[in-house]
């Protein structure tokens, strides 16, 4: 009896050291980005600490939904990411797709994609397993993400202002991460930092 008494108490107290064990915070707005590592199309491993003093953009992605269509086939995400990375911006593409979801590309596809489209970011990571993007709470693809040079996230939400997949829309919208890209660059708090994202759900 007494064994059996211990063997619960010990099992219990192993619960709940558990459950009092820290958990990674999941993205806030105002708050240190929430860290983390993953492996790009060639094979490197990259860490968000790799960035520590730059600005970093992150932009989740399907290569395969309309909406990201709208954005490369136009030109307007690799003009961005060109123009940001002139600004020493480091901009990280991340496809959390599951494996054999829509827009699920092989390495070699998604390098074949890039550069048939322009793309102009600092790398193209795989999270399979979602965890990444779930830490970060992404919801669709486009879904984007501004990180400061202190590692402080102060967007969260939709590339531009206008729910479409039509090309034409991209002139007549508010794009807000230039907008937050260049308030960073001026020292003036960005305004909105957060709105609702549109695109294709993350294929979890």
């Amino acid at each position: 009896m007494k064994t059996t008494l211990y063997r619960f108490f010990a099992a219990s107290g192993l619960a709940v050291a558990f459950c009092l064990l820290p958990l990674q915070a999941l993205a806030k707005i105002g708050q240190t980005a929430p860290a983390f590592t993953l492996t790009d199309i060639t094979g490197k491993t990259h860490g968000l600490a790799d960035f520590k003093g730059k600005t970093v953009v992150l932009e989740w992605v399907n290569p395969e939904c309309p909406f990201v269509e709208k954005h490369y086939e136009s030109g307007n995400l690799p003009s961005l990411q060109k123009a940001a990375a002139a600004d020493g911006v480091i901009w990280l593409l991340i496809n959390s797709g599951k494996k054999g979801a829509q827009g699920d590309f092989s390495p070699a596809q998604a390098a074949k994609w890039s550069k048939e489209v322009g793309g102009a970011q600092a790398a193209y990571l795989r999270d399979q397993d979602g965890k990444v993007g779930k830490l970060y709470g992404a919801k669709t693809t486009p879904h984007m993400f501004v990180i400061n040079k202190d590692g402080v996230l102060v967007y969260d939400g939709a590339i531009d202002s206008i729910r479409s997949t039509d090309k034409d829309d991209i002139k007549r919208a508010t794009n807000y991460v230039t907008g937050a890209l260049a308030a960073l660059k001026a020292g003036k708090a960005i305004e909105p930092s957060m709105t609702k994202p549109y695109g294709c759900s993350v294929k979890y």
